[in-house]
């Protein structure tokens, strides 16, 4: 997050509210998935603090994979 937060990569940001409403389902937070589809905003929050928690583990292919192609790490 704080790479692409640094270099402000919206295609990043826009993948990974994509990808939210998915990660929060395989992670058992259903009502979580519904809110996030009607309304930005509650998807923004996500966005924001999803770095943290078993949603974190859920999106952990879609952060490493950025990682890979920006050879952070590397």
């Amino acid at each position: 997050m704080r790479r692409a937060l640094h270099h402000v990569d919206v295609e990043f940001f826009w993948e990974l509210l994509r990808t939210i409403p998915a990660a929060e389902a395989s992670e058992g937070h259903l009502n979580e998935t519904g809110r996030d589809v009607t309304h930005l905003s509650v998807l923004l929050d996500d966005a924001i603090d999803s770095g943290e928690g078993d949603v974190a583990e859920a999106l952990r292919p879609l952060y490493l994979d950025y990682l890979e192609k920006h050879g952070v790490g590397s």
